[in-house]
């Protein structure tokens, strides 16, 4: 048991880290939220309507009471040993106004997008063949799709934001998991392949809890890999390459772990069952799968109609589809057990086992 001016000394460590970075991105949120308003009342009947459900939706206090339920979460897993007091590596105070002026920059022609539903400006006929068709978009009606060196640079922020300052500690949640399985082993012999990498966030978690563990990180865009690879350039055993994750490009039964964050969600159904069989076949018997990604419908009753406005307010045309998906079914399909999901404010952890050969 960890003694209690140790236990102090993380508490005081972990508030004076984590409490900063979450209002200087709910400072962002509601800065947002003021802008939206006073654009909407400067455009008057220009603007275009307004999202709407018949569903519950969480009151600001709730969501308030959920978030310090994660961050009492991820304190309690860094004092039980599953992972180190987290460096969340935002940078220098410069580079972090750097990224808020970008930030608010860009708000206008996101804004301007999504007044006019505009969410193909990625494709062009440069791009057209060069990447699958539903990932040639103005996700979120970003600016750049995932597909600029300047899209690489405003993802972070961006997500911080819609999360409130949460989106680094829920990518945290996936750690347990992966715990739970890596005790006792050798981490340099063990292997792990994250699909959807993206900037490299999750990745960074992974390698201060194990930085000896070989790691591949794939994502499919080129801007998306070569930010990562920057922003991980202190880790070692660590491989990012462009690649698909329909076709996955490692041998049947290599890997004792593949985890995702944040990307089910944005994958047409039929390309998400291919990407979930491809996980599926990587897989070692006796090896996880860890998904980490947003509620379904049904999981939190309260949240199902803030469910039911996020892709109202920001293109995601996959994401009614997802907020469907049965996993325990397409996880039996493919050979795999389900073992439990874990929420995460408005997001959660779904673990899967490959069974051992017998």
């Amino acid at each position: 048991m960890t003694d209690p001016i140790t236990r102090f000394s993380t508490r005081i460590a972990y508030g004076a880290s984590q409490l900063p970075r979450f209002a200087w991105y709910v400072g962002h949120s509601l800065a947002l939220r003021w802008l939206a308003q006073a654009t909407a009342q400067r455009n008057g009947k220009k603007r275009r309507p307004r999202a709407r459900t018949n569903l519950p939706v969480p009151d600001r206090g709730r969501l308030y009471a959920d978030m310090a339920s994660l961050f009492r979460q991820d304190l309690a897993n860094v004092e039980a040993g599953l992972y180190p007091l987290p460096a969340d590596h935002d940078g220098s105070p410069l580079t972090l106004l750097w990224r808020s002026r970008l930030f608010f920059e860009d708000l206008p022609a996101i804004h301007r997008r999504r007044e006019i539903n505009g969410h193909s400006e990625v494709l062009t006929e440069g791009m057209r063949g060069k990447r699958p068709r539903y990932y040639l978009q103005n996700f979120h009606f970003q600016s750049g799709g995932w597909m600029t060196d300047t899209s690489a640079s405003l993802y972070d922020t961006q997500v911080e934001v819609l999360f409130n300052g949460t989106a680094n500690a829920t990518r945290r949640q996936a750690l347990p998991q992966l715990h739970e399985v890596f005790t006792g082993r050798d981490q340099r012999k063990l292997r792990l392949l994250d699909i959807g990498c993206g900037t490299g966030r999750f990745l960074d978690f992974l390698k201060q809890t194990w930085p000896w563990l070989p790691v591949l990180g794939l994502d499919m865009s080129e801007p998306y890999v070569r930010y990562a690879k920057r922003h991980l350039k202190r880790c070692s055993r660590i491989n990012l390459s462009v690649g698909n994750a329909e076709s996955l490009p490692v041998p049947d039964e290599t890997q004792d772990a593949v985890t995702s964050i944040f990307l089910f969600h944005e994958l047409p159904a039929k390309v998400r069952r291919t990407v979930f069989r491809e996980c599926a076949r990587v897989l070692k018997p006796g090896g996880r799968l860890v998904l980490v990604d947003s509620l379904q419908r049904g999981d939190q009753p309260d949240y199902d109609g803030l469910l039911d406005l996020f892709p109202q307010n920001y293109h995601e045309p996959y994401y009614k589809s997802y907020s469907n998906e049965d996993f325990c079914a397409l996880a039996a399909h493919c050979g795999l057990t389900h073992i439990r999901n874990v929420t995460a404010f408005v997001s959660k952890v779904m673990v899967f086992d490959k069974p051992e050969a017998s």
